[in-house]
């Protein structure tokens, strides 16, 4: 008799998360799957929020959690979902962060160039349904957005879908941030289908409101956190130096992954099924363990950032809402190369450096959260609420920031 495989998972946000099929079970028992548990949801920001070490494992399992639910709703209204799309569906959403590589954004550019972590989500898919003989062909339909029912694609990825819904519910919670909390339930419940495309009943409004506004206050208050920015910067200047030392001929104690990545120019020209391969070895551990050792490097430059990291004695970082004035950057340098006892210019870059952030929590140009009212009228939800700031959450809001150490304040 084949034995049962586990079918619960018990999550700190939704309670017990039912896996519906044998093909789930085994794509969330496959190694590719399993690296998520050791790649982390939120980066670095647990410097600034001491809990934010969940992982993409969780976030995967809860996106699924919520199309589930989802899929339910829209069943008990009418909308045709068949067993074929809805096998798309989990498996779309339950693979759609599979590419993250370790500290998710911060390595986009400098593992690999280029190269998003979608387009490797989806090559980690076309391999995964090759080994399942073509069961991911629905799901790599949707995640790609060529899905003839628009609907399923917007489930999986829109200004509403159920990967934003979860990340920001969970994301609040393992920070600590109120503010971030949505009620996924009630959105969930309102979702309906007019004309083959996905929309909130107008009973929803209110809840897109609060879902809209979460997401600004989240990533002002987490996602672009100064100390969060500043620590992340630093991780990419720790792995660019490493990179040029290596090129140099400098021996440097690392994992074989982590080694290969950085030895070599991955991009989308040469990024293979054996370069996928070598990136599904790759996670926070090759990361986390190759910093604390290159703090003992001889190379002051790559030494000084790992302690900068290990110790969270960060550089300092003032964001402002204008570019930073260029007489004052050369002004700046200056002093931090005499501090720092540097003399090119590429080596002080390291230590003092300029950037900018972006928010903009609803995008009215694409894909469009519609409201659908009473009366059969479809109406944008910026146009139909009465928040006041609602449409100017559309805008994009920039601000820019300069990082060097606090003694050349």
């Amino acid at each position: 008799m084949k034995p049962k495989k586990l079918t619960i998972f018990n999550d700190p946000i939704y309670g017990f998360i039912r896996i519906p099929s044998d093909l789930i079970f085994d794509l969330i028992a496959h190694p590719y799957f399993q690296r998520l548990r050791r790649i982390s949801q939120m980066g670095l920001s647990y410097m600034v929020y001491p809990g934010a070490h969940h992982t993409r494992f969780h976030h995967a399992l809860g996106s699924m959690y919520l199309m589930q639910k989802s899929i339910q709703v829209l069943r008990f209204k009418g909308i045709e979902i068949t067993d074929t799309d809805e096998k798309g569906l989990l498996g779309a959403i339950l693979l759609h962060d599979i590419g993250h590589g370790p500290f998710s954004h911060a390595m986009e550019h400098s593992i690999v160039n280029g190269i998003s972590h979608e387009h490797i989500s989806l090559q980690f898919m076309k391999v995964l349904n090759d080994s399942f003989h073509g069961e991911l062909d629905e799901a790599i339909a949707i995640f790609t957005g060529k899905h003839p029912k628009k609907f399923l694609n917007q489930l999986v990825s829109s200004q509403l879908d159920m990967d934003r819904l979860d990340y920001l519910k969970r994301d609040s919670f393992y920070t600590g941030v109120s503010e971030g909390n949505t009620n996924a339930d009630r959105l969930i419940t309102m979702l309906n289908v007019v004309d083959g495309n996905l929309l909130v009943e107008e009973k929803g409004i209110y809840s897109v409101e609060k879902f809209l506004m979460a997401r600004r206050f989240m990533y002002w208050q987490v996602y672009l956190h100064k100390t969060g920015v500043v620590a992340e910067q630093i991780l990419i200047s720790i792995l660019k130096r490493a990179r040029y030392l290596l090129n140099e001929g400098t021996m440097l104690r690392a994992s074989r992954a982590l080694l290969f990545f950085l030895k070599n120019d991955i991009n989308k020209t040469n990024f293979d099924n054996k370069v996928l391969h070598q990136f599904s070895k790759l996670d926070d551990v090759d990361i986390l363990s190759a910093v604390k050792d290159w703090q003992d490097e001889d190379d002051k430059i790559l030494c000084t950032l790992c302690r900068m990291l290990v110790d969270r004695k960060l550089l300092h970082i003032k964001v402002r809402k204008e570019p930073v004035n260029e007489l004052k950057l050369a002004k700046k340098r200056k002093k931090v190369g005499e501090l720092l006892n540097l003399n090119s210019d590429d080596e002080i870059s390291y230590f003092i450096f300029t950037g900018a952030i972006e928010n903009r929590a609803y995008n009215q140009t694409s894909q469009n959260i519609n409201i659908l009212r009473k009366n059969g009228k479809i109406v944008d939800v910026a146009k139909l609420s009465d928040h006041l700031n609602l449409s100017a959450l559309s805008n994009t809001v920039t601000k820019y920031y300069i990082c060097y150490p606090k003694d050349a304040v």
